[in-house]
C-alpha cells in the first residue's frame, strides 16, 4: 500500500449529507468505512466506491472518492473490470441483500469463486426498504409485507453459507450496533487479497424495526463471537458449521468465518498477460494485429 501525500480526513471524505431514514444501520457503516479508509492511510485518488440499487446503495453520494452506480445487482462485475484493469486502487461495493442476494446472488458467487480482489459490504435488514416493505431473499418465514400480506412462505437463504460454498477467501458477520467490532471486520477485510465480504447487519428502522435485536446485548440479545483460536480459520467446513448456527440457533456467531489465501483473478490474469507479451516482444502493434486478423481468416 502506497503512502498518502498527506493525512486523509473525514471532511475530505464526507459528501452529500445522507438522506437514510433516521435510526438506519446504514449511518452506522459508512461512518465505520471513514474511520477505517482514514486509520489505513489509503490515498484519497485510489478510493473507488461501486454500488448496485438499493438504500444502502446510495453510498456513492455520500462519499468523496471516485463513485459510480451500475444497475440493480450488476455492481461486482463492474467493480470486478475497475479492479482488473486499475490493480493500483482500493476497490469498495456496497448494497444490500435485495441488490447482493437476490437480482445480484449470481454476480456473487462468480466474483467469489474468481476470487476478485476487492471488499464488499452487504448491508442485510432482511427486506426491501427502498420499496416500501418487500420481501427480500433473506426475510424471515412468517413476516408479512407488501408482498406476502400473510407472512413470507419462501425459506429464505443464509448468506454465510452461500458465500462460504461460493469460494470468498476472506468471509466475515458484524452488526451496525457494534461499531467497534464492525470497524475491525471492515479494516481485515480491506487488507485482505482477495475477494473480501463483510455481511453486516443493519436494521431498517422504517419497515422492520426490532428485526436484529437478538444480535444486541442491551435489548435482552448476545453478541456471541467466533473463538478464531479455536478452529482452522482456513476450514471451509468449519466455516459451514458457524454459518448453520445463523440459520438454526439466531442470531449465531459474529467475526471472521472464513480466511485463506489463493492467487486472486488479478495475479493470475496479469502473469499470462506477462507471458504473452513475452512470446512477442519483438513485434510491433500492427504487425500483431496483421497476425491476429490472418488467423481469423
Amino acid at each position: 500500500m502506497s503512502a498518502p501525500t498527506e493525512k486523509l480526513t473525514k471532511k475530505q471524505l464526507k459528501a452529500d449529507h445522507p438522506t437514510w431514514c433516521p435510526g438506519c444501520g446504514d449511518f452506522a457503516v459508512l461512518a465505520s468505512f471513514f474511520n477505517v479508509v482514514q486509520k489505513l492511510g489509503i490515498p484519497h485518488e485510489k478510493i473507488v466506491c461501486v454500488a448496485g440499487i438499493g438504500c444502502s446503495s446510495r453510498f456513492p453520494y455520500f462519499v468523496n472518492t471516485h463513485g459510480i452506480h451500475f444497475i440493480h445487482g450488476r455492481a461486482l462485475p463492474l467493480a470486478t473490470g475497475i479492479s482488473l484493469s486499475r490493480p493500483d486502487l482500493h476497490v469498495f461495493v456496497f448494497g444490500g441483500d435485495g441488490d447482493g442476494y437476490s437480482i445480484g446472488g449470481n454476480h456473487l458467487n462468480h466474483a467469489a469463486r474468481k476470487n476478485v480482489n476487492l471488499s464488499y459490504v452487504v448491508m442485510d435488514n432482511q427486506v426491501y426498504g427502498l420499496t416500501k416493505n418487500q420481501t427480500s431473499p433473506t426475510t424471515p418465514i412468517g413476516r408479512r409485507s407488501k408482498t406476502d400480506p400473510r407472512g413470507a412462505i419462501d425459506v429464505p437463504i443464509n448468506p454465510m453459507s452461500q458465500l462460504v460454498a461460493s469460494g470468498a477467501t476472506f468471509i466475515a458477520r458484524t452488526h451496525a450496533v457494534q461499531v467497534k467490532h464492525m470497524n475491525e471486520m471492515f479494516e481485515r477485510a480491506i487488507l485482505h487479497p482477495g475477494f473480501a465480504v463483510v455481511e453486516t447487519l443493519s436494521e431498517c428502522t422504517m419497515f422492520y424495526p426490532g428485526a436484529f435485536d437478538d444480535g444486541i446485548p442491551r435489548k435482552g440479545g448476545k453478541f456471541d463471537l467466533v473463538d478464531e483460536s479455536a478452529r482452522d480459520m482456513t476450514s471451509t467446513s468449519e466455516a459451514m458449521a458457524l454459518a448453520e448456527e445463523t440459520e438454526h440457533a439466531p442470531p449465531g456467531k459474529f467475526g471472521v468465518y472464513l480466511e485463506s489465501h489463493r492467487p486472486t483473478k488479478n495475479e493470475l490474469e496479469n502473469q499470462w498477460l506477462i507471458d504473452a507479451q513475452a512470446k512477442t516482444a519483438d513485434l510491433a502493434q500492427k504487425d500483431l494485429l496483421r497476425k491476429r486478423f490472418a488467423a481469423m481468416r
